[in-house]
């Protein structure tokens, strides 16, 4: 019975994830974010292509529908120390590959963020404090989900006595890191916009 409502979770938080604030405001504004932009149904694209107010919306919804999966199991399943991980990480999963728009959405940073905040927020204002700060550096956004990859499951492991949990942390920060790579090449051949290019709006004399 216990195993049963764990996979409900699951199963929630996968749902939850494929839901996409950005192809809805994409559609509202008449816009197909998927042709435009990056290509990819987040919020760093809705920045991009529908202004910076609809990015930060898409963001912030992206992360509560993370903090509803994590809290809804914690509710369900109390006794297993996993559960919350679990069903944040099929919303991770849900946001990149969701059911209802032919499995292709965004690279999965919001919600991977949403999660950390309902499993630790001492540990993400701690992580975004320090991707703020080498973001800053390095001038590209790129660091966020690096820093945040890394860091997460190796403080998770000092943490959290549950190897599952530790499992479950690895594989959904591999996921967010491997989506990224590609952002990687973009910076190399010059098409990545520079964080603080886009802060001041140079960003569009370039284009």
């Amino acid at each position: 019975m216990k195993a049963f409502k764990l996979i409900i979770c699951i199963v929630i938080g996968y749902l939850l994830g494929s839901l996409s604030p950005s192809a809805l405001f994409g559609k509202l504004k008449g816009k197909n974010l998927r042709k435009q932009g990056t290509g990819n149904l987040g919020a760093t694209n809705t920045m991009f292509v529908l202004g910076k107010k609809f990015g930060i919306a898409v963001m912030i919804l992206d992360m509560i529908k993370a903090i509803l999966a994590v809290n809804l199991a914690k509710l369900i399943c109390p006794s297993y120390a996993f559960a919350g991980i679990a069903a944040g990480s099929a919303c991770v999963v849900g946001h990149i590959f969701p059911v209802f728009l032919k499995f292709k959405g965004g690279k999965g940073l919001a919600p991977y963020g949403g999660m950390v905040l309902a499993l630790d927020p001492l540990l993400f204002l701690c992580l975004l404090t320090l991707c703020i700060i080498v973001t800053l550096i390095v001038n590209y956004g790129i660091a966020v989900p690096f820093v945040a990859g890394v860091l997460f499951p190796i403080i998770s492991f000092w943490r959290v006595e549950s190897r599952v949990y530790l499992i479950i942390a690895i594989a959904v920060s591999l996921l967010l890191i491997i989506r990224h790579i590609p952002n990687i090449f973009r910076i190399t051949r010059g098409e990545e916009i520079k964080v603080r290019d886009y802060l001041t709006g140079k960003h569009k004399n370039k284009a």
